[in-house]
């Protein structure tokens, strides 16, 4: 007996020809739901760059630079971070395992060198080397972020703001998971210098671990055409979902109680075998759970296929043949012309102006020259670059504001928890009343904005104890930002070039970067230091609100700008968030690029010639 088992139906097995537990645990590795699984734990592993205000101090220290070289430093980590769009072209080109496997080598390469400066086995390197090989490393991330994102979007198309909020929230909760890990390896009394070694190597093993298990796997639509499909169900999203909550509430209650007590190496390889059952084990259980439902709806449809439709007979028909005899030649499908040869530069102009409606799939130049992406543009670079200067210089702030040297972990692992509170929670709540209430995203995306400019005038004004309501603020709006921008260029320029133009979106983050974070924080920060010091060279520490209080003013008034640019995107796009934008999702599987590609491994199996359609 030959039967389908597999999610999405991407594998086909011999039933007959293996022990029915080994062809279940094969199904377990081939079905999209282990597929989501991997990339769970890639994006869990993947937020190096989150973290660099924990690691920052050592840098300066070690390599004896001053705030805005440090600065200068974190704008290249974010513009690695960022520059997704050189991992948004190779995944048009290469499939996501040679974008893991990019990425991995990109981690390794970048971040080893720096811990070999940091710790001195090397001669100090000159600043555009640290700041090439920490763009390298932050750029792993990017490649990282492809690879699992852009899959799960193309896999789940019709729950792609919960996705987004759930991987980038993991994404997000990765700079609280990852000091955990470092915690428990290393011990509490060790240099944060390791942490540098830990990030070059872990996240670039475990995209190597799931190389060949992400790729994009569609759902089909339900075969029976009655009732609910295990096969075509989301339910587990959501179970992900809740298990991501569960992660990040144990994080912040390790992160109360490890201010408060003091651990030994032993109690910190506990918290973190508990955190590997509820990040590792509790996920995989859903899985085994979900594919077990579908084995049981294949064997009942399997059974009933076989009882309602008989085995047709196979009839062998020749093929026509010419006067001559010879088989005659079948005849070919026309061939597109190809874009070089029907496109212009005057045509492909003409095209560049002039887009297709919302929802259709947007070219890179058409979605790359409208007033919409122009718009999320400086959307973004206000509101991630004002939350970038924060979250990169909390170690500084804390520290000016007159904070123990212990709260900077603190205040770094609060704003990562908060952050996937953002990612998770916007990416739900926005899914939910756009499905309800046809409540349009980027109107969500004013409000997280406004929100943001609540955080940073707590530390512009050093309200006493504000940093950690601000940490908590400044996290949220982060991270919704982040999932409103992945969705709403999904939403407006369609899936066709999404790792490419979401990757263009995330271009202004760095820009931000730079022009809030070096020219405005560091620049100011370095000149009230040199005013304390009376023009004296030597510590190149700041003490005092006045710090960051010019800097974070400035932030304030941008953001806020940006909320209101952004009611020019809510305006555009109100009549296309009105009706129902995920139509084409629900009637029919998705079918573009490779997404429609059905290999020879994959094609239908069949039983005496008839087609058994057992997934979805």
């Amino acid at each position: 007996m030959v039967f389908s088992v597999g999610d999405g139906g991407r594998s086909w097995l011999p039933l007959g020809k293996m022990p029915a537990a080994a062809s279940f645990v094969k199904q377990v590795a081939a079905g999209r739901w282990f597929m989501m699984f991997a990339c769970m734990v890639i994006m869990s592993a993947s937020g190096g760059t989150n973290i660099f205000s924990v690691y920052s101090g050592a840098l300066k220290l070690s390599l004896g630079y001053d705030q805005r070289t440090l600065n200068t430093l974190s704008f290249f980590k974010e513009l690695g971070a960022n520059a997704g769009i050189i991992s948004g072209l190779v995944s048009e080109v290469a499939p996501p395992s040679g974008v893991l496997a990019t990425g991995a080598c990109m981690s390794l390469a970048g971040y080893l060198v720096v811990y070999l400066a940091v710790v001195g086995r090397v001669g100090r390197p000159p600043l555009w080397f640290m700041c090439a090989c920490i763009f390298a490393g932050a750029d792993s991330q990017a490649f990282a972020n492809t690879a699992a994102l852009v899959t799960c979007v193309k896999s789940f198309p019709e729950s792609r703001g919960v996705v987004v909020g759930l991987l980038k929230g993991l994404a997000g909760l990765s700079g609280a998971i990852l000091p955990q890990l470092y915690l428990a390896i290393y011990g509490g009394g060790h240099s944060a210098k390791s942490l540098v070694l830990l990030i070059a190597w872990l996240p670039a093993a475990i995209s190597l671990v799931f190389l060949r298990t992400v790729r994009v796997m569609p759902h089909r639509p339900n075969p029976t055409g009655r009732g609910t499909s295990a096969v075509t169900s989301n339910a587990p999203v959501f179970s992900f979902l809740y298990i991501s909550i569960a992660v990040a509430l144990y994080l912040l209650v390790m992160i109360i109680l490890q201010k408060t007590i003091n651990f030994s190496h032993a109690a910190y390889a506990a918290t973190a075998t508990v955190l590997f059952l509820l990040l590792l084990l509790l996920p995989l259980a859903v899985v085994i759970k979900q594919e077990y439902r579908i084995r049981k709806e294949h064997n009942v449809q399997g059974q009933e296929t076989l009882r309602e439709r008989p085995p047709p007979a196979v009839v062998e028909t020749p093929a026509p043949a010419t006067s001559t005899g010879a088989p005659q030649d079948v005849p070919t499908v026309p061939q597109r012309p190809s874009a070089k040869s029907s496109c212009g530069v005057g045509l492909c102009l003409k095209r560049m102006f002039n887009p297709p409606p919302y929802g259709e799939d947007y070219t890179i130049l058409q979605a790359a020259a409208s007033v919409d992406m122009l718009v999320l543009f400086v959307c973004v670079i206000c509101g991630a670059g004002g939350s970038l200067t924060a979250i990169d210089n909390m170690g500084q702030i804390s520290q000016s504001l007159g904070y123990s040297t212990r709260s900077v972990t603190t205040f770094a692992s609060l704003i990562n928890i908060w952050m996937f509170a953002g990612r998770a929670g916007v990416g739900s709540l926005s899914e939910l009343v756009l499905a309800r209430y046809n409540f349009p995203r980027p109107l969500m995306l004013t409000l997280v904005l406004v929100v943001s400019c609540v955080g940073y005038l707590l530390i512009a004004l050093a309200v006493p104890h504000g940093l950690y309501a601000a940490s908590a603020i400044v996290g949220f709006s982060f991270g919704g930002l982040y999932t409103l921008l992945f969705s709403i260029v999904s939403e407006v320029f369609g899936l066709k070039y999404y790792a490419t133009l979401y990757n263009l979106g995330m271009v202004a983050s760095p820009v931000g970067s730079y022009l809030f974070n070096v020219r405005v924080a560091g620049s100011l920060y370095d000149a009230e230091a040199a005013r304390q010091r009376g023009g004296a060279g030597g510590d190149q520490a700041c003490a005092g609100a006045r710090c960051f209080r010019a800097s974070f003013l400035t932030v304030t008034a941008a953001t806020f700008f940006a909320a209101l640019v952004s009611l020019v995107l809510v305006w555009r796009t109100k009549r296309f968030y009105k009706g129902d934008i995920y139509t084409r999702f629900k009637a029919a599987p998705v079918a573009e690029g490779r997404l429609g590609e059905v290999t020879a491994e994959e094609a239908p199996a069949t039983i005496n010639g008839t087609e058994l359609h057992a997934s979805a």
